[in-house]
């Protein structure tokens, strides 16, 4: 069932999206080469509970984590483990939190110094894919018409790999809600968008091809082709003209540049 959401409950969803982003923007301030991905989970369950809220993820469907932490080739859902942060790798992180009984739900891929001029365009162009589809996130537009955008623009024009078996999502109370939001469709397909629906957008684009794998652990999704995977999460909200994006990449941005800057001098 999908749920419109009023004026009202988007304000309390874009306290808790802007929560995701806050905390996104303290691990944008923290990572560097030698810093194992566990002691990042561990500092965003303090951080979302030290703001009163809770981490969605922790025990959803049993996942034994705050975060998701994916590092170079694994696509989403990575275990945060006692694997140490190294020049060149690229990490995605995903965040939930559950705020005042609504959910905020993004994520962001970093890299950890130069991961080289390939991967670095991969980053680039996923998260323009993002805005791509966020621009047709509007009333009367399908989700076929947002799958369609991030699809051309990654896939068709730059060659790479769309995964098909993960997409975005509807967002609210609960972590997942209808309609689901391919990165993938065509033009006109799908679920039509009314105005106060709540999406999780997120291209998850892969360098090679686009057929991916889950290990043992149930959870964790790798490409096939063992090449680099970026994923991009902003959360959305319908509107008649432009869509209303909740969340924030502009701290974590600046976060980001600051580091870098740092890293660069040091």
């Amino acid at each position: 069932m999908i749920i419109c959401k009023t004026d009202e409950q988007v304000e309390l969803m874009r306290k808790a999206a802007l929560l995701v982003s806050k905390t996104l923007t303290e691990v944008a301030g923290m990572l560097q080469p030698g810093l194992q991905t566990i002691a990042i989970d561990e500092r965003i369950g303090t951080f979302i509970r030290d703001h009163q809220a809770v981490p969605s993820f922790l025990n959803y469907h049993g996942y034994p984590f705050n975060s998701c932490i994916s590092v170079n080739d694994v696509v989403v859902h990575g275990f945060p483990n006692k694997y140490t942060l190294r020049e060149g790798d690229i990490v995605s992180v995903d965040v939930g939190v559950i705020l005042n009984g609504w959910h905020g739900d993004h994520a962001y891929t970093f890299a950890i110094g130069d991961p080289g001029p390939a991967t670095r365009q991969l980053i680039r162009i996923t998260k323009e894919s993002l805005y791509k589809g966020i621009e047709k996130a509007v009333t009367g537009n399908r989700t076929g018409d947002i799958g369609h955008a991030i699809q051309e623009y990654t896939e068709k024009i730059h060659g790479y790999g769309v995964v098909r078996e993960l997409v975005g999502h509807g967002l609210g109370r609960d972590l997942h809600e209808d309609p689901q939001v391919p990165n993938y469709g065509k033009r006109g397909s799908g679920v039509k968008l009314k105005e106060g629906m709540v999406l999780a957008i997120e291209p998850m684009i892969n360098m090679g091809k686009k057929d991916v794998f889950t290990e043992a652990d149930g959870w964790t999704v790798r490409t096939k082709d063992g090449k680099p995977s970026v994923h991009f999460e902003h959360d959305v909200c319908v509107r008649k003209n432009k869509a209303d994006i909740l969340s924030d990449y502009g701290p974590i941005e600046a976060a980001e540049r600051k580091n870098a800057h740092l890293f660069a001098e040091g």
